[in-house]
Protein backbone atom coordinates (compact mmCIF):
# COMPACT_ATOMS: atom_id res chain seq x y z
CA UNK A 1 0.00 0.00 0.00
CA UNK A 2 1.35 3.41 -1.00
CA UNK A 3 2.02 6.01 1.70
CA UNK A 4 1.20 9.72 1.31
CA UNK A 5 4.84 10.93 1.30
CA UNK A 6 7.49 10.01 -1.24
CA UNK A 7 11.10 10.82 -0.33
CA UNK A 8 13.12 11.53 -3.46
CA UNK A 9 16.84 10.80 -3.07
CA UNK A 10 18.88 12.19 -5.98
CA UNK A 11 22.20 10.33 -6.03
CA UNK A 12 25.26 10.87 -8.18
CA UNK A 13 28.28 8.72 -7.30
CA UNK A 14 27.04 8.12 -3.75
CA UNK A 15 28.23 4.53 -3.35
CA UNK A 16 29.82 5.37 -0.01
CA UNK A 17 26.65 6.98 1.39
CA UNK A 18 23.52 5.64 -0.32
CA UNK A 19 23.04 2.55 1.84
CA UNK A 20 23.32 4.51 5.10
CA UNK A 21 20.99 7.20 3.73
CA UNK A 22 18.25 4.77 2.71
CA UNK A 23 18.56 2.66 5.85
CA UNK A 24 18.27 5.78 7.99
CA UNK A 25 15.03 6.72 6.19
CA UNK A 26 13.70 3.19 6.62
CA UNK A 27 14.54 3.30 10.33
CA UNK A 28 13.30 6.78 11.26
CA UNK A 29 10.54 7.32 8.67
CA UNK A 30 8.99 3.87 8.20
CA UNK A 31 5.63 5.37 7.23
CA UNK A 32 7.12 7.00 4.12
CA UNK A 33 7.97 5.68 0.70
CA UNK A 34 11.29 6.52 -0.95
CA UNK A 35 12.88 6.35 -4.37
CA UNK A 36 16.55 6.72 -5.24
CA UNK A 37 17.11 8.63 -8.47
CA UNK A 38 20.47 7.34 -9.66
CA UNK A 39 21.76 10.20 -11.80
CA UNK A 40 23.95 8.23 -14.20
CA UNK A 41 26.50 7.39 -11.52
CA UNK A 42 29.82 5.95 -12.69
CA UNK A 43 30.47 4.23 -9.36
CA UNK A 44 28.55 1.39 -7.66
CA UNK A 45 25.52 3.47 -6.60
CA UNK A 46 23.11 1.65 -8.96
CA UNK A 47 24.58 -1.78 -8.18
CA UNK A 48 24.19 -1.20 -4.43
CA UNK A 49 20.57 -0.13 -4.92
CA UNK A 50 19.86 -3.21 -7.05
CA UNK A 51 21.62 -5.56 -4.62
CA UNK A 52 19.74 -4.08 -1.65
CA UNK A 53 16.47 -4.04 -3.67
CA UNK A 54 15.96 -0.32 -3.12
CA UNK A 55 13.31 1.40 -5.20
CA UNK A 56 15.20 3.25 -7.90
CA UNK A 57 14.86 5.29 -11.06
CA UNK A 58 18.09 4.51 -12.92
CA UNK A 59 18.91 7.36 -15.30
CA UNK A 60 21.28 6.16 -18.07
CA UNK A 61 23.37 9.36 -18.09
CA UNK A 62 24.19 12.14 -15.64
CA UNK A 63 21.58 14.88 -16.14
CA UNK A 64 22.27 16.95 -13.01
CA UNK A 65 20.34 17.68 -9.83
CA UNK A 66 17.54 19.66 -11.51
CA UNK A 67 16.49 16.84 -13.82
CA UNK A 68 17.10 14.11 -11.25
CA UNK A 69 14.71 15.86 -8.86
CA UNK A 70 12.26 16.45 -11.72
CA UNK A 71 12.31 12.73 -12.53
CA UNK A 72 11.40 12.00 -8.92
CA UNK A 73 8.66 14.64 -8.95
CA UNK A 74 7.19 13.22 -12.16
CA UNK A 75 7.13 9.80 -10.51
CA UNK A 76 5.50 11.27 -7.37
CA UNK A 77 2.85 13.00 -9.47
CA UNK A 78 2.09 9.96 -11.64
CA UNK A 79 1.86 7.70 -8.59
CA UNK A 80 -0.52 10.09 -6.81
CA UNK A 81 1.55 11.05 -3.78
CA UNK A 82 0.16 13.92 -1.69
CA UNK A 83 3.63 15.03 -0.57
CA UNK A 84 7.17 14.71 -1.90
CA UNK A 85 10.45 15.44 -0.23
CA UNK A 86 13.89 16.13 -1.65
CA UNK A 87 16.50 14.39 0.52
CA UNK A 88 20.19 14.37 -0.42
CA UNK A 89 21.89 11.03 -0.98
CA UNK A 90 25.20 12.14 0.52
CA UNK A 91 24.24 11.44 4.13
CA UNK A 92 24.10 15.04 5.36
CA UNK A 93 20.34 15.06 6.04
CA UNK A 94 18.83 13.53 9.18
CA UNK A 95 15.74 11.39 8.63
CA UNK A 96 14.51 12.29 12.13
CA UNK A 97 13.78 15.76 10.74
CA UNK A 98 11.31 14.49 8.12
CA UNK A 99 8.27 14.57 10.44
CA UNK A 100 8.51 18.27 11.42
CA UNK A 101 8.68 19.29 7.75
CA UNK A 102 5.75 17.03 6.87
CA UNK A 103 3.73 18.40 9.80
CA UNK A 104 4.30 21.99 8.63
CA UNK A 105 2.95 21.22 5.14
CA UNK A 106 0.12 18.89 6.26
CA UNK A 107 -1.15 21.48 8.73
CA UNK A 108 -1.66 23.94 5.87
CA UNK A 109 0.92 26.40 7.21
CA UNK A 110 2.84 26.26 3.94
CA UNK A 111 3.11 24.66 0.51
CA UNK A 112 6.88 24.12 0.80
CA UNK A 113 8.80 23.43 4.00
CA UNK A 114 12.56 23.96 3.88
CA UNK A 115 14.85 22.40 6.47
CA UNK A 116 17.09 25.21 7.74
CA UNK A 117 20.42 24.82 9.50
CA UNK A 118 20.51 28.53 10.25
CA UNK A 119 17.28 29.40 12.06
CA UNK A 120 19.10 28.97 15.36
CA UNK A 121 22.71 29.53 14.27
CA UNK A 122 24.17 31.95 11.73
CA UNK A 123 26.15 30.42 8.85
CA UNK A 124 29.92 30.40 9.19
CA UNK A 125 31.80 33.07 7.29
CA UNK A 126 33.37 30.66 4.83
CA UNK A 127 32.62 30.61 1.07
CA UNK A 128 29.46 28.51 1.50
CA UNK A 129 28.16 30.59 4.41
CA UNK A 130 28.85 33.85 2.59
CA UNK A 131 27.12 32.54 -0.52
CA UNK A 132 24.09 31.56 1.57
CA UNK A 133 23.91 35.05 3.09
CA UNK A 134 24.08 36.68 -0.34
CA UNK A 135 21.32 34.43 -1.68
CA UNK A 136 19.21 35.14 1.41
CA UNK A 137 19.59 38.88 0.82
CA UNK A 138 18.64 38.56 -2.86
CA UNK A 139 15.57 36.47 -2.01
CA UNK A 140 14.52 39.00 0.61
CA UNK A 141 14.88 41.86 -1.92
CA UNK A 142 12.94 40.04 -4.65
CA UNK A 143 10.28 38.26 -2.60
CA UNK A 144 10.08 40.25 0.67
CA UNK A 145 10.52 37.00 2.62
CA UNK A 146 13.51 36.14 4.78
CA UNK A 147 15.00 32.69 4.25
CA UNK A 148 18.01 31.74 6.35
CA UNK A 149 19.04 28.63 4.38
CA UNK A 150 18.06 29.04 0.71
CA UNK A 151 20.55 26.40 -0.50
CA UNK A 152 19.13 23.65 1.72
CA UNK A 153 18.40 20.52 -0.28
CA UNK A 154 15.98 19.27 2.36
CA UNK A 155 12.58 20.40 1.11
CA UNK A 156 9.06 19.03 1.37
CA UNK A 157 6.31 19.89 -1.13
CA UNK A 158 2.53 19.52 -1.29
CA UNK A 159 0.60 18.06 -4.24
CA UNK A 160 0.12 21.32 -6.22
CA UNK A 161 3.86 22.02 -6.02
CA UNK A 162 4.65 18.45 -7.08
CA UNK A 163 2.50 19.13 -10.15
CA UNK A 164 4.45 22.33 -10.91
CA UNK A 165 7.80 20.57 -10.69
CA UNK A 166 6.56 17.66 -12.78
CA UNK A 167 4.99 19.76 -15.54
CA UNK A 168 6.85 23.09 -15.83
CA UNK A 169 10.30 23.17 -17.44
CA UNK A 170 11.42 26.32 -15.61
CA UNK A 171 10.64 25.05 -12.09
CA UNK A 172 13.77 23.56 -10.52
CA UNK A 173 15.26 22.92 -7.05
CA UNK A 174 17.27 26.15 -6.93
CA UNK A 175 16.98 29.25 -4.69
CA UNK A 176 15.82 31.50 -7.55
CA UNK A 177 12.84 29.20 -8.12
CA UNK A 178 11.88 29.48 -4.45
CA UNK A 179 11.98 33.28 -4.76
CA UNK A 180 9.84 33.11 -7.91
CA UNK A 181 7.30 30.80 -6.28
CA UNK A 182 7.01 33.08 -3.25
CA UNK A 183 6.26 35.99 -5.59
CA UNK A 184 3.57 33.82 -7.20
CA UNK A 185 1.86 33.31 -3.85
CA UNK A 186 3.35 29.97 -2.82
CA UNK A 187 3.73 29.77 0.96
CA UNK A 188 7.23 28.80 2.07
CA UNK A 189 8.27 28.12 5.66
CA UNK A 190 11.60 27.17 7.15
CA UNK A 191 11.75 24.47 9.82
CA UNK A 192 14.84 24.04 12.02
CA UNK A 193 16.84 20.90 11.25
CA UNK A 194 20.23 19.47 12.04
CA UNK A 195 22.57 18.42 9.26
CA UNK A 196 25.82 16.53 9.31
Amino acid sequence: MRNELLIIIPAYNEAENIEATVEQIRRFAPGCDYIVVNDGSSDRTAAICRNRRYRMIDLPINVGLTHAVKAGMMYAYEEGYEYAMQFDGDGQHDARCITPLLDAVKSGECDIAIGSRYLQFKPKLNARGLGSRILSALIRITSKQRLTDPTSGMRLYNRPIINLYASKANINPEPDTISYLIRCGVRVKEVPVEMR
